[in-house]
């Protein structure tokens, strides 16, 4: 009898033990979703934000004498193309080759809105120059959003936690139906997947497709 009551115990016990864990996992899943969702967001904005500067620099290139204007946006097309590319590519060479070749064109950018705009410093020009800027700018705030993910340590936290999880819903589970054993591993493989892959910038399926950058290759094509 007393046998009996030590087992109730110990079951009651493990349940709360079990319980807490459990909770403590979810919202652990909870957080790192959020965090990735938001970084996803991110990434996607700044694609937008950096599609308006270029398109907007494009358009203020009129403010410059015809041989720089014509310069400047043949320039501007073909960062625009190395922009695309950047989202495209999936391989640390490839990724190496457009960032060489996107640092050279926005030198050259640079350069080419500097010469007119220093010669004649008008209100105008510095529009112009201020364009340019934004232009520059855009592409470093996208890099540090593409940086930006889930920290390693959360991960770590997050599979012990998860397999500890495990441990204690099969030690509970012990004797008894095998697909109760196998419930929580395979939401929480399906959950981790989700979560590592909307924080993959490269690898994963849902990722950041640069849509408004290439609506404006082509709408620049047009012209």
């Amino acid at each position: 009898m007393r046998h009996t009551a030590l087992e109730e115990t110990v079951h009651e016990d493990l349940s709360f033990v079990i319980g807490g864990a459990l909770t403590l996992l979810g919202l652990i899943i909870g957080f790192s979703f959020s965090m990735a969702v938001s970084r996803y967001d991110q990434r996607k904005d700044y694609e937008e934000a950096e599609a308006n500067a270029i398109g907007t620099e494009f358009v203020r290139a009129d403010l410059l004498p015809a041989d720089d204007a014509a310069k400047v946006r043949a320039l501007l097309k073909g960062y625009l193309d190395q922009r695309i590319s950047h989202y495209d590519a999936r391989t640390a060479e490839q990724l190496q080759q457009i960032e060489a070749q996107t640092a050279r064109l926005q030198s050259q950018l640079w350069a080419a809105v500097l010469p007119p705009a220093s010669a004649q410093p008008t209100p105008l020009k510095a529009l112009v120059v201020s364009g340019m800027n934004d232009v520059l700018n855009s592409q470093g705030y996208t890099q540090a959003a593409w940086r930006n993910r889930i920290p390693h340590a959360a991960w770590a936290l997050l599979i012990s936690i998860s397999i500890f999880c495990n441990l204690l819903v099969g030690y509970s589970a012990y004797g008894r139906s095998g697909f109760l054993f196998l419930i929580l591993p395979i939401v929480l493989s399906i959950s981790l997947f989700l979560i590592a892959d909307i924080d993959s910038t490269r690898r994963g399926i849902i990722r950041v497709h640069p849509e408004n950058l290439e609506s404006l290759a082509a709408s620049l094509r047009s012209q």
